[in-house]
């Protein structure tokens, strides 16, 4: 493949997933049905939160804002995929490449925090259960948000302007979207610099949270195993346990994928 600058890419070649022409279509309506299912169940997830007011409390808003977040970020990823599997070029315009990579980054760690704010909302609950809706009141639980989305604005603003900078010499990304380790290789000089800023910021995040989920966690098991009757520690077991099989998913996932050794 010929050299490029950056002055002259203007595209970008998704590699995909597979290159299997024969199984292109069957992996459209796969990936079409899972996008469906996402899309209905995050977006029932909202309307139901919203419309019943016996779930307007902190933790149900924090699910509706979870579920929004996830729905947006299946959306930055998904659509392109679908369109280039049935479709001859599998091309991405390097503006819109760019964007994709925002705010998919956009999206990645405002999941992250919002898990780590769900954590401590269950900690609360359970941990300090007389002061909950003194500490989680309506203001405390937006400007937690409001938090999340400044960290991650940040974040993804470094990482999006550090490779917006980059000069390409390639032009295929062996990838289905445009992903800031993917997009590194196409460089045509040394990315080690940027590969420590990538890392810092991925370390920053996955230790920040996972830390402060886990000591909450800590806080919540010491708590439920002072509970003496069985149904108890069942009902508090039951309010947390699904969110800390989510966050186990959602950072071991992420710390395979940026900060295993290149």
């Amino acid at each position: 493949m010929a050299a490029e600058n950056h002055s002259t890419v203007t595209q970008f070649i998704l590699g995909g997933l597979i290159n299997r022409p024969e199984l292109q279509l069957s992996l459209f309506f796969l990936f079409l049905g899972i996008y469906s299912v996402t899309m209905v169940g995050n977006l029932g997830m909202i309307t139901l939160i919203c419309l019943n007011a016996q779930l307007h409390t902190p933790m149900y808003y924090f699910l509706s804002n979870l579920s929004f977040v996830d729905l947006c970020y299946s959306s930055v990823t998904t659509p392109k995929m679908l369109v280039n599997y049935v479709s001859e070029k599998n091309t991405i315009s390097y503006a819109g490449c760019m964007a994709q990579l925002y705010f998919f980054l956009l999206f990645v760690v405002t999941e992250s925090y919002t898990l780590t704010v769900m954590a401590y909302d269950r900690y609360v609950a359970i941990c300090r259960p007389l002061f909950y809706n003194i500490i989680m009141s309506q203001r405390a639980c937006f400007l937690l948000l409001a938090r999340v989305y400044v960290m991650s604005v940040i974040g993804s603003n470094i990482e999006t302007i550090i490779l917006s900078k980059l000069s390409y010499c390639e032009t295929l990304i062996s990838h289905y979207y445009c992903d800031t380790l993917a997009l590194m290789k196409l460089s045509c000089f040394s990315t080690y610099h940027i590969d420590m800023i990538v890392f810092f910021l991925a370390g920053f995040d996955i230790i920040v949270t996972s830390l402060t989920i886990l000591v909450s966690y800590t806080f919540i098991l010491s708590s439920i195993f002072c509970i003496r009757t069985t149904e108890g520690r069942s009902k508090a077991f039951s309010t947390g346990g699904s969110h800390f099989a989510a966050m186990g998913m959602f950072y071991g996932t992420t710390a395979f994928i940026y900060l295993k050794p290149s």
